[in-house]
């Protein structure tokens, strides 16, 4: 393996992230490949960085399911599937929708809830406009991220904050983002305003029915990529296939 050439380069990624990044480029590529045994040490030294980030970036990618780490052994790559984006974007299905629903009626209950929303949403839309006109990729989907959380806490859904802020991560890890391959920045943040829109109107069954849109859209794309990167014979009807298995039930489909 080669050491990145964006390692240290002054971006705005931790090293740890860096480590993470650039293992999930090796999967990809084939560079390391599943079930084959690698070292911290070896990682570390091709690297050309401490242990200690590349440890933590392989306890993050263990935690993630990418990552199998054996005593006295290393560890190892684990072979993942495209059926794992259907898989956590059906347990974001679960959560994200039912929030926005609960935002949308807290925004009517509580005068002082709906000031403080409506507020804290158009400074995150605003920093999205700018990182997409920037094109900095990183940037947009930490505000995006954020976004996300603050929806969902909007909604009463705090743990479930939490846990989507780990499959978000999860996702990362499995495959590159859409962005710039099969929508643009702006096309993402588009599809974010009618759930704004929607909450700050009140009308909940509307807000939940726009998350419920983005985010299938979100992993519908995801997991076409994953297939055609696994060389699927015919990615968008396996997609197709595959999302249905896995999201059949979930949430409020309207």
């Amino acid at each position: 393996m080669v050491k990145p050439p964006a390692f240290g380069d002054g971006t705005n990624l931790s090293m740890t992230e860096e480590v993470m990044i650039y293992v999930r480029d090796a999967v990809h590529s084939g560079k390391m490949p599943a079930d084959t045994w690698f070292s911290v040490y070896q990682l570390s030294a091709e690297l050309g960085v401490s242990r200690s980030p590349v440890r933590d970036a392989l306890l993050r990618l263990e935690e993630a399911g990418l990552v199998r780490f054996t005593r006295n052994r290393g560890f190892q790559i684990v072979k993942t599937q495209p059926q794992d984006v259907a898989e956590i974007f059906a347990l974001r299905l679960e959560i994200e929708p039912a929030a926005a629903f609960r935002a949308a009626r807290r925004y009517l209950a509580e005068p002082d809830f709906a000031q403080g929303f409506q507020h804290h949403c158009q400074q995150l839309v605003d920093s999205m406009v700018k990182a997409a006109k920037a094109q900095d990729a990183e940037a947009f989907f930490d505000i995006d991220m954020e976004l996300h959380q603050w929806i969902m806490e909007a909604g009463l859904a705090r743990r479930g904050s939490r846990f989507v802020q780990q499959l978000r991560s999860h996702t990362r890890i499995l495959g590159p983002s859409t962005a710039g391959t099969s929508r643009s920045f702006q096309t993402i943040l588009d599809e974010h305003l009618p759930v704004i829109a929607a909450i700050e109107h009140g009308e909940a069954q509307t807000a939940k029915s726009a998350m419920y849109r983005h985010i299938a859209n979100t992993g519908q794309l995801l997991l076409t990529q994953a297939l055609k990167r696994s060389k699927a014979e015919d990615p968008e009807q396996e997609a197709a296939i595959i999302w249905r298995r896995y999201t059949e039930g979930c949430g409020d489909q309207t």
